[in-house]
């Protein structure tokens, strides 16, 4: 299903092939290309003056420590709106409804916030560049290895999600053979994330995350002028396959796959809501990355915290112009209802650009499509580079030499992981939603390192040993629970194998965790001092509240607290 395929028809991005094929070319003019290209101006050019601040490791891979919350936090979730969240979710929208919202409302903000509140103050207050040297802290040599190998493999792979379709647009913007437009697209976000490392990434990040709003709320407005408003939306998606559940958030049994609403709630809380969700938002380095560059404790708490008030209403902008385009676009109803034809539901956004945006107006909606791509790739590109160069080369590798040589060692490594990436753009063609494929590589990489960090974090008496073999055995069950589904021992359509996997993933690594920690000796209470909760000085914990981080409206705990109510009334209202 999701080996390398090289027929580009119909799959990730099929569409703009289609397009292509049939020379039907989005059709841009030269306003829109102006203004893709005074995009692209700004992109270099930021790379280009943030190169100039960058003269240690720490300036290229953690921005020196200094940028202050409100970009940190726009960046944050910028990092996440490539095409997880743009053809992903808007797939997930067109296929399954409001469902599709568990994703922001129970699988985002409420982890953030426990990002925010309770976990920053560890990664932050340690000083460490990348959640797999806490991990060298916390559990030793063993469980950092096995934590840095499965993050550099997952940020590639997810990589490559977002350059085959930022190549997929130039494709059907140019009408360049797609193997040219796969390596364009990779020279240009190269290009930046190499010259400024993580500064230039979360300066772009910032202004791709306007460019996207200028592009999708025009979208979904013209969008539901021509369904006929909410309630003209109302009646066609009862109408259509899948009926009025797709109008309601709860249970939500199309996603996870589960027949019975109250598994199905279970699993969308368990497996959605906790384990995956926790496991991505509070140790996926992608997201930590950007909370670390901020300039205070205070920064870093607010940073994901100040990111889940846009969070929490982006779905607005990106589900229902998927819900959308399932019921007024010909080729998607089309494919709705039979499952068959040349387009899929990757394709639902840039169908209704197609067909419902004028010139100019078309030129903005393209840039922040690739807004969204680059930003994605980008932050995959910067996490890695940092991951590799420290917790891999540098601890493995070739060790104590000079700053500067780890420096240039972090740009040759982007470069390195952006030739990967164009290998790994062609794994995710085999799948007609994208969001299947990445909860997979979710529940794989990201459920067992939660499992192992939030035990590590609140029991003292976990081992090193346990840390490593907790997170390959758990692993290895959601990579079984994958394989027993793909090969029909296991019924779980949807999303519902991710679910389960993430789940099984879970539990595994906490039972082998606690068994292998109760055969082996763990650490005193003296190393332990800063990485578990209770045997850190509460004042270490503690972000300041004067000068720069004084006033009510920078309190970390406040603006979380404002943010879980909101959370709540959205899944009330919309539930």
């Amino acid at each position: 299903m999701w080996w390398f395929s090289f027929d580009f028809v119909g799959s990730v991005g099929g569409g703009a092939a289609v397009l292509l094929a049939q020379g039907q070319l989005l059709d841009a003019n030269g306003v829109d290309y102006a203004l893709l290209a005074l995009y692209f101006a700004f992109v270099l050019g930021i790379g280009w003056l943030a190169r100039r601040a960058v003269s240690t490791s720490l300036d290229f891979f953690l921005s020196g420590r200094a940028l202050p919350a409100w970009v940190t936090g726009l960046a944050f979730i910028s990092a996440n709106l490539g095409a997880i969240e743009i053809i992903g979710m808007s797939a997930n929208g067109a296929e399954y409804g409001m469902p599709t919202m568990h994703y922001f409302w129970i699988g985002a903000v409420p982890a953030m916030l426990f990002l925010g509140v309770v976990m920053m103050p560890f990664y932050y207050g340690s000083k460490v560049r990348s959640v797999p040297e806490f991990m060298l802290r916390r559990f030793g040599k063993a469980a950092h290895l096995v934590n840095g190998i499965s993050f550099a493999l997952a940020q590639v792979l997810i990589a490559g999600v977002n350059l085959y379709l930022l190549a997929s647009i130039v494709n059907a913007l140019l009408g360049w053979p797609l193997w040219v437009s796969v390596l364009v697209a990779a020279l240009i976000v190269l290009s930046y994330t190499a010259l400024g490392g993580l500064s230039a990434a979360i300066y772009n990040e910032v202004l791709q995350f306007f460019v996207i709003v200028a592009a999708l709320l025009p979208l979904t407005i013209v969008g539901l002028v021509k369904v006929g408003g909410v309630q003209g939306l109302v009646d066609k998606v009862t109408a259509s396959k899948g009926g009025a559940e797709q109008l309601t958030a709860w249970p939500g049994a199309e996603l996870t796959g589960f027949s019975n609403p109250i598994l199905s709630v279970i699993g969308m809380i368990f497996g959605l809501g906790f384990v995956l969700s926790f496991g991505y938002w509070t140790t996926n380095f992608v997201e930590v990355q950007r909370a670390m560059a901020s300039k205070s404790m205070s920064a870093a708490q607010r940073t994901p915290i100040i990111g889940a008030f846009p969070k929490m209403f982006i779905p607005f902008i990106v589900i229902i112009p998927g819900m959308i385009a399932a019921v007024i676009i010909p080729e998607m109803t089309n494919y709705k209802l039979t499952e068959q034809g040349p387009y899929d539901y990757n394709d639902a956004i840039l169908l209704m650009m197609r067909d419902l945006l004028p010139n100019g107006i078309l030129g903005i909606a393209l840039a922040g499509l690739l807004a969204s791509f680059m930003a994605g790739m980008a932050a995959n590109l910067s996490s890695f580079n940092t991951v590799f160069t420290y917790d891999i080369w540098q601890a493995y590798v070739v060790k104590d030499k000079p700053d500067h040589y780890y420096l240039q060692m972090g740009r040759w490594v982007t470069v390195g992981a952006t030739l990967a990436a164009v290998g790994t753009a062609f794994i995710a063609s085999g799948y007609e939603n994208l969001m299947d494929y990445l909860q997979q590589l979710f529940s794989f990489f990201n459920a067992p390192l939660f499992a192992t960090f939030i035990l590590g974090m609140f029991w003292k008496r976990m081992t090193a040993h346990a840390g490593w073999s907790g997170l390959v055995l758990g692993t290895a069950s959601a990579i079984t629970v994958y394989a027993l589904s793909e090969t029909g021992v296991l019924d779980l359509p949807g999303q519902g194998a991710s679910f389960v996997g993430a789940g099984v993933a879970f539990v595994v690594d906490v039972i082998v965790s606690v068994v292998v920690s109760l055969a082996t000796k763990p650490k005193t209470d003296e190393q332990l001092v800063g990485l578990v909760w209770g045997l850190t000085p509460k004042e270490n914990l503690k972000a300041s509240t004067t000068g720069e981080d004084s006033g009510w409206y920078r309190r970390p705990g406040l603006l979380a607290g404002i943010a879980l109510i909101l959370i709540i009334a959205l899944n009330i209202i919309f539930g």
